[in-house]
């Protein structure tokens, strides 16, 4: 049974232990490419640097690029109501917690791949 993890942190763990982390940056860049926002992460890149560098995207894409933001967000499939339910008072922190939603559902993808 999928459970989602807490955090980013334990998101990426997570896809470390089960051997899956590469095809979790794959499923990222695929799907970033499909909303014509590439972001090129090598495979080999670290978690650490995963999520930085995922932060700084997401929150240049909420400043500058409304439109493709959100065009991403439905690509990628992130609940609507996980989206609408963050408090958007600071931008880095909303673009944090939107980055954290974009894992979550990219990893949920390459989970239930790997078991069905």
């Amino acid at each position: 049974m999928y459970i989602a993890p807490a955090n980013t942190d334990l998101l990426l763990s997570e896809a470390q232990k089960e051997s899956l982390y590469v095809k979790l940056v794959e499923q990222v860049n695929k799907d970033f490419a499909l909303a014509n926002e590439p972001v090129d992460f090598d495979v080999a890149i670290t978690p650490i640097s995963l999520k930085i560098e995922l932060h700084e995207k997401v929150y240049k894409l909420i400043q500058y690029k409304f439109g493709e933001y959100l065009n991403l967000l439905y690509i990628i499939d992130v609940p609507e109501k996980e989206i609408k339910s963050l408090n958007g008072g600071d931008l880095s922190e909303l673009a944090e917690q939107v980055a954290f939603l974009i894992l979550k559902r990219e990893w949920q993808k390459v989970w239930f791949r790997n078991r069905f």
